[in-house]
């Protein structure tokens, strides 16, 4: 796990530098309305594209027994639903313009629709690579093709192709992601559907796919409404987006570094359960000192981070990100989750945890948009919708998969919410302070200061020897 941590890692952090660098170029040259047609046309798409992995991916990983012939079959399958969908998606795209009134949104949805098809195709060599645990290569995959669209996107937005320029690098990633698999794992397409072999992984997919698309409709249904609300509109989208996904980038880019390597380690472990159970309690514990502490730095470097990375144009978007900045540690704790079930062989109690989840994030995001109609008092309900799906997650986990008691979990994250404000306390008298000065000044003492606290709150507290641990680390890479 250590060696699939450290290679994802170098892909994914390089990588936050390159997508850093070209969202930075493209917002200052693409217009906020423009971004909200695009994220609404990218909400849709995804819609769609849970119907053409639809569980199997993670299903290949999970299953030891599959044979190459089966792999084939299932290969011929996601090609075939492939094309299916990414027509059906072609062809909804008229009434896709329609509902939201913007004539672009045809062509744009017209356009993705390929992305869709290849998409679908790479479920099954990808999913190869996460089976033989080659995460070097996926490391160097990821990185390479990042770059390249990252920059083709960028030479066509200073040509001029505007918001076109935006869905480049879906379409051109899918595309370079098929091409690169199919060449370390070839697949043989058949004329059939495959269904013998679809078959052998359906119990387990099934209630996967189940949960992704419950889990969409959570974490999507803001962004479908806000662009359709009477008192909101795209420029409201796209102000809301860019701070939802200023937020995520913690979450991706740190918990994505892990959950990628933890299914496909921790399956070994899946008749093993009480080592399943110390292992994921170390990580909870880890997740818990850097997601939350961080959680709370964002709160305080909002403003900094919105106007370096995005520019003054999206300033109405930081009091957003403050308030769903304050959710960035229960959601890196809680991304993790998911593996776990997977790792069990319990993925009904993944589905439950979303059908739960998706009931009330929507309920949430309704209230905000349509009772509240404004940014902040959403972003406020996607908090507290956010901290009840946490609790209910961590009880179905601990008293229905692992039949634990759930002060075990609780013994895990008490230390990182004691850090955490801890770290509120101390950062807010120099937020007030330092009203108006240069933004990289503030920024760089904030982060200096939070740094200085977590690193004596985690000495002082004996949870990890940080120099021992880290050459432990590299020590292991190295042998690897």
């Amino acid at each position: 796990m250590l060696s699939g941590v450290f290679y994802t890692a170098i892909a994914k952090y390089s990588g936050i530098v390159i997508s850093l660098v070209i969202t930075a170029i493209l917002a200052r040259l693409i217009l906020p309305e423009e971004f909200g047609v695009v994220t609404t046309a990218s909400v849709i798409i995804a819609f769609f594209s849970l119907f053409t992995s639809m569980g199997i991916g993670t299903a290949i990983i999970q299953k030891k027994e599959l044979t190459e012939e089966d792999l084939n079959r299932i290969f011929s399958f996601t090609v075939w639903s492939g094309v299916v969908i990414a027509l059906l998606f072609f062809v909804a795209s008229w009434p896709i313009a329609d509902f939201y009134e913007q004539p672009i949104l045809r062509t744009l949805c017209q356009l993705l629709s390929v992305n869709l098809f290849f998409a679908s195709a790479n479920i099954v060599p990808n999913a190869c690579f996460y089976k033989n645990k080659e995460f070097k290569f996926i490391a160097i995959r990821s990185f390479g093709i990042q770059l390249v669209v990252g920059v083709v996107s960028v030479v066509a937005a200073l040509l001029g192709a505007g918001v076109y320029a935006l869905i480049i690098s879906p379409i051109a990633s899918s595309i370079l992601y098929l091409v690169v698999s199919l060449y370390r794992y070839p697949q043989k397409l058949q004329f059939t559907w495959g269904i013998s072999s679809i078959r052998k992984i359906f119990s387990y997919s099934a209630y996967q796919f189940l949960f992704s698309v419950i889990n969409y409709f959570s974490r999507n249904c803001d962004k479908l409404l806000i662009g359709k609300a009477k008192d909101m509109g795209m420029a409201d989208l796209g102000y809301y987006d860019k701070s939802y996904r200023l937020m995520m980038l913690p979450l991706e880019n740190i918990t994505h570094v892990i959950t990628p390597v933890m299914h496909p380690i921790l399956s070994d472990l899946q008749n093993d359960r009480e080592h399943l159970i110390r292992s994921y309690e170390k990580l909870v514990k880890l997740l818990g000192l850097i997601g939350m502490p961080l959680g709370v730095l964002l709160y305080f470097v909002a403003e900094e981070l919105t106007l370096i990375v995005f520019g003054p144009n999206w300033m109405p978007s930081v009091p957003v990100f403050q308030i769903l900045a304050l959710s960035v540690g229960i959601q890196i704790i809680m991304s993790s989750s998911g593996s776990i079930y997977q790792a069990s062989g319990d993925t009904r109690s993944l589905f439950i945890c979303g059908v739960f989840s998706a009931t009330i994030n929507v309920a949430g995001i309704l209230l905000g948009v349509f009772y509240f109609g404004e940014l902040t008092m959403l972003a406020g309900c996607i908090v507290t919708t956010f901290t009840i799906n946490f609790i209910q997650c961590y009880w179905q986990m601990y008293y229905v998969t692992f039949r634990r008691s759930l002060r075990f979990f609780f013994a895990q994250i008490y230390r990182p919410i004691l850090l955490a404000l801890l770290l509120a306390v101390c950062l807010y008298p120099v937020y007030q302070w330092m009203v108006g000065m240069n933004m990289f000044i503030t920024l760089g003492v904030k982060s200096i200061l939070a740094l200085l606290i977590w690193l004596a709150f985690v000495h002082l507290t004996h949870e990890y020897d940080i120099i021992a641990e880290a050459r432990k680390i590299i020590g292991k890479v190295r042998r690897h």
